[in-house]
């Protein structure tokens, strides 16, 4: 879902949403707090591909439990920019449901399937992210998130294996 832009910019008469290029840098500590989440992705992987039974399916569980989280929380992140838009478009707070939603769905499947949906999600949250982003004046957070979402699908397509 691609976000219109609704509250100004220069069509608009308003000032412009996207912040021009040279974009300010990431908050101090958000790279390393970023990549401190991505710990738990990496050792559920892991412990699947290391544990046996029944250890393997509470490992599952877990990793998909954690990927739900951050699945949601992907998506509410547009919440948060929407409520900074002075006229936010309603697909933006739609979107922002539905990864929660669909999240929740991968919860009640069978371990690998379900983690196969969150594999899926976070591509597509991403591709969403990668979309919407320039559009909002938050660009430069992109070289983070394609970072983040790479480890977190492939510990997530690894864990789905090992399930």
């Amino acid at each position: 879902m691609v976000h219109e832009q609704t509250d100004g910019g220069p069509a608009h008469g308003g000032p412009p949403d996207v912040r021009p290029s040279s974009s300010p840098p990431l908050p101090p500590g958000a790279r390393l707090l970023g990549l401190a989440g991505l710990i738990p992705f990496v050792a559920g992987a892991l412990a699947l591909a290391l544990l046996d039974d029944p250890a393997r399916g509470a490992a599952a569980r877990v990793l998909a439990g954690y990927a739900a989280v951050i699945v949601s929380f992907l998506g509410g992140i547009h919440w948060g920019l929407g409520f900074a838009r002075t006229r936010a478009p309603t697909t933006m707070f739609l979107w922002g449901i539905v990864p929660s939603l669909i999240a929740w769905v991968a919860l009640l499947l069978p371990p690998a399937a379900g983690l196969v949906l969150m594999a899926t999600m976070l591509v597509l949250c991403y591709g969403v992210d990668r979309a919407v982003y320039p559009r909002l004046g938050v660009a430069h957070w992109l070289p983070l998130r394609r970072t983040l979402s790479v480890v977190a699908v492939l510990s997530c397509a690894a864990g789905a294996w090992f399930a």
